[in-house]
C-alpha cells in the first residue's frame, strides 16, 4: 500500500503559533508577517501575561517541537525619554534628516521607525530558526530596538556626515515635487543628465538653471535636500501636465503624479510584501550538511550570499544578511563599483558606500560577457543565495534568472528586490521617489494642513531593504523545510504598503488618512528643538519655548507633566548621545559604523 503524500510545505512558519503583546506600533508589522508567512495566533495565557514593560513588545513563537522563540522590542533603553514614535525618530537624527527639505526638523507623520522595528524582529526570529534548523543552539531572547533601527535608517547619512571630505551638494532646503499650471503635482524622475537636459530644454527652461539643477537633483538620494534653481518651479507652473508629460516622453525623463492615499487603498489588493515560490526537485545543501551548527547569535554563518545589487535595497539587504553572519560576495562591474568613489570619502572610499558594503568581499564580472556569466554561474553553484536589483527582465535576458540558477544548484535562494514586483500597470521607474509618488506615501507622511510630498531621505530603500533580507531569511527557513530551491521577492512597493498600512485602513473605513495638522512638529527652542511625545504634543504646542534654551524648555514641560526629548540636528552628535543603546564604532576607514540592529541574552 503507497504511503499518503506528504502535504508540501509553502509558507515556513505553517506548523508553528504565536503571540504577541505590547504597544500596537511595536506589535502590527510583526502580528501580520508571522501570519503571513503562516503562523496561526494565539492568546497569551495568564503566566505570559503582564511580563513586560508597558513600552516594550514581546513575541513568542511555539510549536514544531520547538524550544520557544522569544523576541522583545523596545523604543529605546530604560530612562532615556525615547518612549514612541516621536521621541525616537527626535533622538536618531530621522527628523532632522527628512526636515532638510524644509529647512527644519519635521518629524515623518507615518510610524516609520516602528514598522522598520517590526520587520527587524520578525528578521531576527527567522534567523534564530535558520540557525535552529542547521544545527546551531537557541540565541536567547532577541532584542530590537527602535533607537537602533533609526541609526541604520540614518547610518549612510550618518557615515557622510563624519567623513574627510564635505558633501558633494548643498544640505540646503528645497526640492521636488514640482506642480504644473493647472495644480498637478508631480515626481520627475531621471538617473541620466542628458534626459534631465533634454526634458528642461523642451520646456525652454533657462540653460543655467538647467545646468545648476542637475547636480542637487542627481544627490537628493543622498543629501536629503535638492536646492534645484526657482527658474526650474516656475517652467513648470507654466505648462499643463499634459505638456510636462510630452516633454518627459520625447526626452526619456518619467513624471509620476502624486497619488492619493485614498486612491491607493482602491487598487490596493492587499498582497504580500513579498513573495515565496518552491523552484525544482532540490537536494541538501552540502554546505549545510557539512558545516557544524553556526554560533549562536550568528545564524547564517557558513553560509554565502552572492549581491548583485546597486544603491540601496539590495546592499542593505545582503549587509544585514552578513550581520547575521554571512560571508556575501558582492559582483562588481569591471573597475569595480562607480558608487565606490562617490563623495564624501572616508580614506578614499565612499562613506556613504562603506555604511551599506564594509567587510563585503569583491569579484569583478562583465556580466555582458557569456564567458563571465559563466564565471557567476559557478559561484552560485557554491552559494546559498544569490540577491541583486537589477532592472525588471535583465536577469532572465542574461540567462541568470531563478530557474536558470537553479539548473546549477537547486538548492539556491534566489533573491529579486524589484521596484514594482510586476504587481502596477503602467509602472513608472521603480526608484524611491517614484514609488512614493505613485503610492500616496508622500501624503502619508505629512500630515494635514501641508501639501503631500516624498520625502527626501531614502524611505522605501531602506525599508525594502529591510524587507528584502527578511524575505530570503523566510526562504532560507523554507529551504531546510523542504530541501528545496527558493525563489523570493520583495519590492519597494511592499514596503510602500507595508508602511501606509494604517493609513490605507483609515481610507477604506471613509475616515481622514492623514494625522493631524502639526503632527510631529517638534517646537523651536533658542539653542535647538524640542519634540514632544505624540501624546503630550498637543499640549506641549501651547508653551513659547523659543525664549528657553533646550535644556530649560525640557525642564519646563517635565514640570507641567509633559514629556519630551531634544531633537538631534547635527548626526556627528549621536556618537555620544547617553540616550541611544548602542555605540557608533568607526570601520577600518575611520567611517562611523552603528550598532548591530539586534542583541541576544
Amino acid at each position: 500500500m503507497a504511503s499518503p503524500a506528504t502535504p508540501q510545505t509553502v509558507r515556513p512558519l505553517d506548523t508553528l503559533a504565536f503571540h504577541v503583546t505590547g504597544p500596537p506600533p511595536l506589535t502590527r508589522v510583526v502580528e501580520d508577517h508571522l501570519g503571513r508567512l503562516g503562523a496561526r495566533r494565539r492568546h497569551a495565557g495568564a503566566d505570559e501575561r503582564g511580563t513586560t514593560p508597558a513600552n516594550e513588545a514581546l513575541t513568542v513563537l511555539t510549536g514544531d517541537g520547538l524550544a520557544p522563540v522569544t523576541a522583545r522590542a523596545r523604543w529605546g533603553p530604560p530612562g532615556s525619554g525615547l518612549v514612541d514614535e516621536a521621541t525616537v525618530q527626535a533622538a536618531t537624527g530621522v527628523m532632522g534628516v527628512h526636515g532638510r527639505r524644509d529647512g527644519a526638523p519635521r518629524g515623518l507623520a507615518a510610524d516609520y521607525l516602528a514598522t522598520a522595528t517590526g520587520v527587524l524582529t520578525v528578521q531576527g526570529l527567522l534567523a534564530d530558526l535558520v540557525g535552529r534548523a542547521r544545527g546551531g543552539r537557541p540565541s536567547g531572547t532577541l532584542t530590537t530596538s527602535a533607537d537602533r533601527a533609526g541609526l541604520l535608517v540614518v547610518s549612510q547619512y550618518l557615515a557622510a556626515a563624519g567623513a574627510d571630505e564635505a558633501e558633494a551638494a548643498e544640505l540646503t532646503p528645497g526640492g521636488p515635487p514640482f506642480t504644473s499650471a493647472d495644480g498637478v503635482t508631480f515626481e520627475l524622475e531621471t538617473l541620466d543628465p542628458g534626459a534631465w537636459a533634454a526634458f528642461w530644454r523642451a520646456l525652454d527652461a533657462p540653460a543655467a538653471a538647467i545646468r545648476d539643477g542637475w547636480r542637487p537633483f542627481q544627490f537628493r538620494y543622498a543629501t536629503a535636500c535638492a536646492p534645484f534653481p526657482a527658474a526650474l518651479h516656475a517652467v513648470t507652473l507654466a505648462h499643463p501636465v499634459e505638456r510636462l508629460r510630452r516633454a518627459a516622453a520625447l526626452s526619456g525623463a518619467q513624471v509620476c503624479p502624486l497619488r492619493t492615499l485614498a486612491e491607493r487603498a482602491r487598487e490596493d489588493d492587499g498582497a504580500d510584501p513579498w513573495a515565496l515560490r518552491l523552484l525544482g526537485p532540490g537536494r541538501t545543501s552540502p554546505r549545510t550538511a557539512e558545516t557544524a551548527g553556526p554560533p549562536a547569535g550568528r545564524p547564517l554563518t557558513g553560509l554565502t550570499v552572492l549581491e548583485a545589487g546597486r544603491r540601496i535595497q539590495a546592499p542593505l539587504a545582503a549587509h544585514l544578511l552578513g550581520l547575521l553572519g554571512a560571508e556575501v560576495v558582492r559582483i562588481e562591474p569591471p573597475g569595480g563599483d562607480p558608487l565606490r568613489g562617490m563623495p564624501p570619502a572616508c580614506s578614499g572610499v565612499s562613506a556613504r558606500w562603506l555604511a551599506l558594503n564594509r567587510g563585503k568581499e569583491a569579484v569583478e564580472i562583465d556580466i555582458t560577457s557569456e564567458r563571465e556569466r559563466g564565471r557567476l554561474r559557478e559561484l552560485a553553484a557554491g552559494a546559498d543565495v544569490f540577491l541583486h536589483n537589477w532592472a525588471p527582465g535583465k536577469a532572465a535576458a542574461l540567462g541568470l534568472d531563478a530557474e536558470d540558477l537553479a539548473a546549477v544548484n537547486p538548492a539556491l535562494v534566489h533573491a529579486y528586490t524589484s521596484g514594482w514586483a510586476d504587481r502596477i500597470e503602467d509602472a513608472p521607474l521603480g526608484t524611491d521617489f517614484m514609488v512614493q509618488a505613485r503610492t500616496g506615501t508622500g501624503e502619508a507622511v505629512r500630515p494635514a494642513g501641508e501639501p503631500p510630498a516624498p520625502s527626501l531621505m531614502t524611505l522605501l530603500d531602506v525599508l525594502g531593504g529591510l524587507l528584502g533580507a527578511e524575505a530570503v531569511l523566510a526562504g532560507l527557513l523554507l529551504r531546510e523545510r523542504t530541501g528545496r530551491g527558493v525563489r523570493v521577492d520583495s519590492s519597494l512597493l511592499g514596503a510602500a504598503d507595508t508602511l501606509t498600512r494604517p493609513a490605507l485602513d483609515r481610507a477604506r473605513r471613509g475616515h481622514d488618512p492623514r494625522r493631524p495638522r502639526g503632527f510631529r512638529h517638534p517646537s523651536r527652542t533658542a539653542d535647538g528643538w524640542v519634540a514632544a511625545t505624540d501624546a503630550c504634543a498637543p499640549a506641549a504646542a501651547a508653551y513659547d519655548l523659543t525664549e528657553l534654551s533646550t535644556r530649560e524648555a525640557l525642564e519646563q514641560l517635565d514640570r507641567h507633566g509633559l514629556a519630551a526629548t531634544r531633537v538631534t540636528t547635527d548626526l556627528n552628535e549621536l556618537h555620544h548621545d547617553p540616550r541611544l543603546s548602542g555605540p557608533i564604532g568607526r570601520d577600518a576607514h575611520g567611517a562611523p559604523a552603528v550598532p548591530d540592529p539586534w542583541s541576544h541574552a
